[in-house]
């Protein structure tokens, strides 16, 4: 439902992250009333405040959200981490109070062009690089979303001649409603934040929003290699240009050999050596592809995509390659935040592998990552609430005790790699898990790693 007067609108915004802050600095701009609303008593106006800029007219409440200003709400925003699902928000959606998220306020004041993002994994490798390659073209080009940019933040800076390139999560996909990109991409979908979606399927339909409301005269670039990205090209609303890291397709971008093949209008061409690329791994591989073919249909010229893709570094956090210490090369994958985002990381090691695994449960399985060590994994450092659950896994699929190591904190699971790591090997922060619960967030746990390794001596 989209509002088109906000001037005055009693909004209430959930949760003072940085979602909540840019909803309600872009409120404030459209002359509406919000009201930012944190249920953490742990937090007080004052920190809440010092976040927005000075002079806000925002009310902000913490705790509990008093009836007088419950009953005079007329939308809400909730912050990507809040379940839509809850009774509170329900009880908003039964009077028929607009429920949108932060991506779909961000969408309805934005202007220009827009490039949107979702899967399972690679979404920030793909977006980070697509902005680039947008931006050195174009310039000037935004690049927001689950990245960590509130697309709320740039929306009012845009023109009808911008581009937005923009990240997008399944939470941030589950309140939208007009939001309607030129070019969209579904890297992949494997089982992830089930505890949120509950069912594999309500997970996929929420995937498969970014591209509901386009048509055939835009494009939707997917994975022919994913059953159900391909499956949903069948009934995909715009249209479809696939690629494919394991056979040659009649149209799209596709890997032959160690090449990147581009079959477009009856032609084929090979574009690159995948070795010219600095990033590793056959899942970088596939988001380089999705990064040409959303590139090339908004219209940038191939030999600019192909020199911006042959300069560019490894995302922080993504198979970040850190430092080779007394021998030994260190990799910070704590993104790898889900199963099959970290077997994409164990798949990219060529050498025996020390690997720290281990966080907070988002109810996933991990049979197919551990039969993805396939013998490279020496020594299974555990951490977080799920490391029980894990070292089940790991003996049932024949890993030795001995190979499996407890840690009682991420300290002392640094420590046991630099022990157990020898001349030749590798160690790899990839644990299937997400850092709540230890961390604020992965890219805290990134930062330790990479502080403590990069503390040792040579």
């Amino acid at each position: 439902m989209e509002i088109r007067d906000w001037n005055k609108k009693r909004v209430l915004v959930i949760g003072s992250g940085i979602s909540g802050i840019g909803a309600v600095k872009l409120l404030c701009a459209a002359g509406a009333c919000p009201v930012l609303f944190d249920e953490n008593e742990k937090l007080t106006v004052e920190k809440v405040k010092a976040k927005l800029p000075e002079g806000t007219a925002a009310d902000i409440v913490i705790g509990a959200l008093p009836e007088d200003i419950k009953s005079g709400i007329e939308a809400v925003v909730p912050s990507p981490g809040v379940p839509v699902d809850t009774a509170f928000i329900e009880e908003f959606r039964k009077k028929g109070i607009p429920v949108l998220g932060e991506i779909e306020l961000g969408y309805l004041f934005s202007k220009g062009k827009l490039a949107a993002i979702t899967g399972t994994n690679g979404k920030t490798t793909t977006t980070t690089l697509v902005g680039q390659i947008l931006d050195e073209y174009y310039g000037g080009v935004f690049v927001v979303g689950n990245i960590g940019k509130p697309y709320t933040e740039s929306a009012l800076f845009t023109k009808e001649e911008t581009i937005t390139v923009a990240e997008i999560s399944s939470f941030q996909l589950e309140t939208t409603d007009c939001f309607r990109p030129q070019v969209s991409a579904i890297l992949n979908i494997t089982p992830d934040h089930l505890n949120r979606h509950h069912t594999m399927e309500n997970y996929v339909a929420v995937k498969e929003r970014i591209a509901a409301n386009q048509t055939k005269d835009e494009v939707c670039v997917l994975n022919y290699e994913d059953g159900y990205t391909r499956d949903f090209g069948r009934r995909c609303p715009a249209r479809v240009v696939f690629f494919s890291s394991a056979r040659e397709l009649e149209e799209g971008l596709y890997l032959d050999g160690e090449d990147i093949w581009m079959a477009w209008e009856g032609k084929r061409e090979r574009l690159m050596d995948i070795h010219e690329m600095n990033l590793v791994g056959m899942c970088n591989v596939e988001n380089v592809m999705a990064a040409i073919a959303i590139s090339m249909c908004m219209r940038v010229p191939m030999e600019n995509i192909l020199d911006t893709v042959r300069r560019f570094k490894a995302v922080e956090h993504r198979i970040e390659f850190v430092a080779t210490k007394g021998g030994v090369d260190y990799y910070n994958d704590s993104k790898g935040t889900n199963p099959d985002a970290a077997i994409q990381g164990i798949r990219a090691m060529s050498k025996p592998t020390v690997l720290i695994g281990g966080g907070y449960d988002k109810g996933s399985a991990y049979d197919e990552w551990i039969e993805a060590f396939d013998g490279k994994v020496k020594c299974l450092v555990l951490i977080g609430q799920t490391a029980d659950q894990i070292e089940a896994c790991a003996k049932a699929h024949g890993m030795e005790e001995g190979k499996i190591l407890r840690a009682e904190s991420f300290e002392e699971a640094l420590r046991f790699c630099t022990e157990r790591a020898e001349t030749g090997d590798a160690v790899l922060l990839s644990p299937a898990c997400a850092s709540w619960g230890m961390f604020a967030n992965y890219e805290e746990r990134g930062r330790m790693f990479k502080d403590y390794v990069n503390g040792l001596g040579d």
